[in-house]
């Protein structure tokens, strides 16, 4: 496809370029000449008309056809940069997106990706295309007449120092759009997510000040780039003047004194020339500045792609058929920051089909502990397997395929029940997902709805209460990973008394014959655990079952206490 693109460009510029040569022809041959045949001029005339508005047509068809073409290349090349950049984001870890900004990562993956669109569209295969141009057209007036050609050469070493001067402040300035666009949206998503606390508080205003603050670092990036950027085609217009005077002067001088080497069929085939010359140099100045623009947005994109990922999977890694659920933790140790340790030296292990419970206070390392089941972040020290094979062996997708979630803040995709159930799983029948439903008692008030299974529903589940937003998370996990390793974290917290009865049903439910490890707040979800693991500072200080931690009246104790809980 782009070799027959770069034909087109070719005759497009051949045809266009041998238009000028016609009007050379009927300026000398029917306009200014000596044959007195008057019938014969008229009739080269009508010829060489006729074959001016033919080649003309035929080049602007093949213009046409060439536009259509660099746009499906364009679009092409563009929908495989998105694709790989989707690809990598999905495949990033976790810690890479603690760190990164999602307003600054929606920015690489729309408004970035958007830029480079517009650039390759209508931007780099032009380039192509209006380089040959320009070399077409210096070709032909060097072939007609060198000594007019100079007035060219005199203005092109001034314009290319002047456009290398502006593109480098260009591309700072654009670099400054970038790097503030990402803040902004970043400082948008965070406070839109968080509107409740900001209205909760009274710090509207406070948020609007620090919202002008970086809207106008943000605008006073753009006036940069524009009062650069409208330097282009004012110069370009002034070097098209320049050298259109320079070859009056020249030429007409030359037909003053009565020289062979130009006609005035030559001089106004010339004038033609150099406006065509202009229009693809105006179009690179153009072009040269939508590259500024789009190199800031390149050098986002493909850092991100070029981002390493850390999380890897060994050359040929396991992926065992069925996996037992024996977990097992041997001095394990991490840290999210280097040497900042969240788990310390943790060992323990987790029988096939036990339910094991982890508690301690905010920070102690809980949720550490699933996050690195599932390979989102890797140790520093020490081991964890599953099934006497360690994790990292394992396929990192497979092995999360395997392992069922369910978290505090339930999240509800837009779409309909079902889907939210399905995940768009094709391999999952109605009846599947109904069943799962009914498993964890979510049928009874999904029936009862209008559209029952088809309902639509928001991003965030509007319309459903908590209680009933996790019933349908827990319906989901049941539904993908019938019979795999369920992981549970902290599903009750947040809930009131009623909806957690009917959800502690649904985790008995879901924990029936399966290995599982729970993290809660609430005695209710652990005191039918086999065995507790009690966590202090990353530490596994004590562990047993409910009534042999109580008895010790150790740290576990005093824990619940906190709670509030009643253990009679």
């Amino acid at each position: 496809i782009l070799t027959f693109a770069f034909v087109l460009i070719i005759i497009t510029t051949l045809a266009i370029n041998f238009l000028p040569v016609i009007i050379q022809k009927i300026t000398d041959q029917c306009l200014i000449t000596s044959n007195p045949n008057i019938d014969e001029r008229i009739s080269l005339l009508f010829e060489l008309s006729i074959l001016y508005i033919s080649i003309a047509g035929l080049g602007h068809l093949i213009k046409y056809l060439q536009g259509l073409l660099t746009a499906f290349i364009g679009q092409k090349i563009i929908f495989d940069l998105r694709l790989r950049v989707f690809k990598k984001v999905l495949n990033l870890h976790q810690g890479f997106f603690d760190k990164t900004p999602i307003g600054t990562l929606m920015t690489r993956v729309t408004s970035d990706i958007e830029r480079l669109q517009n650039f390759v569209t209508d931007g780099a295969l032009g380039t192509i295309a209006d380089l040959v141009m320009l070399i077409g057209i210096m070709s032909y007036m060097i072939y007609i007449s060198p000594q007019l050609a100079i007035t060219i050469f005199i203005c092109l070493p001034l314009l290319f120092i002047f456009m290398v001067y502006v593109n480098k402040r260009l591309l700072n300035a654009n670099r400054n759009i970038r790097d503030r666009q990402a803040n902004l949206n970043a400082f948008l998503q965070e406070n839109l997510s968080g509107m409740s606390t900001v209205q909760s508080f009274n710090r509207e205003n406070l948020i609007k000040k620090d919202f002008d603050k970086k809207h106008l670092k943000l605008r006073s990036a753009y006036y940069d780039e524009v009062r650069w950027f409208s330097l282009y085609f004012p110069t370009v217009e002034a070097g098209q003047a320049i050298s259109t005077a320079l070859t009056l002067f020249i030429g007409g001088i030359m037909i003053i004194n009565d020289s062979s080497a130009v006609t005035l069929g030559t001089l106004v085939a010339f004038f033609a020339w150099i406006r065509e010359f202009f229009r693809p140099l105006g179009s690179l100045s153009e072009k040269a500045g939508s590259f500024q623009v789009a190199i800031a947005s390149i050098e986002r994109v493909f850092n991100l792609l070029d981002y390493e990922e850390k999380i890897k999977n060994i050359k040929n890694p396991v992926k065992p058929k069925k996996i037992k659920g024996h977990i097992k933790f041997e001095n394990v140790w991490f840290a999210y920051n280097e040497e900042n340790w969240v788990i310390k030296n943790l060992s323990f292990e987790v029988n096939p089909g036990e339910s094991l419970a982890i508690v301690g206070a905010t920070g102690a390392g809980k949720s550490t502990i699933i996050n690195l089941i599932g390979r989102f972040y890797d140790i520093q020290k020490g081991s964890i397997e599953i099934d006497g094979i360690n994790i990292k062996n394992f396929d990192k997708t497979d092995l999360r395929r395997r392992l069922g979630y369910v978290f505090q803040d339930p999240f509800i995709f837009t779409g309909s029940i079902y889907d939210n159930i399905s995940l768009n799983n094709e391999t999952l029948q109605i009846s599947d997902i109904k069943n799962a439903a009914k498993i964890v008692n979510a049928d009874s008030f999904i029936s009862k709805m209008k559209n029952g299974y088809k309902t639509r529903l928001s991003e965030r589940g509007e319309g459903l209460s908590l209680g009933q937003k996790q019933l349908i998370v827990m319906a989901r996990t049941l539904a993908q990973s019938p019979e795999l390793l369920f992981v549970l974290d902290e599903a009750t917290a947040s809930v009131d008394t009623g909806s957690e009865k009917l959800i502690q049903d649904a985790l008995k439910n879901l924990m029936k014959n399966r290995t599982s490890i729970v993290i809660a707040h609430r005695l209710s979800t652990i005191r039918n655990a086999k065995r507790i693991l009690v966590m202090r500072n990353g530490e596994l200080i004590d562990q047993g079952s409910h009534n042999e931690l109580i008895q010790r009246d150790g740290y576990y104790k005093r824990l619940c206490e906190f709670m509030e809980v009643n253990f009679n």
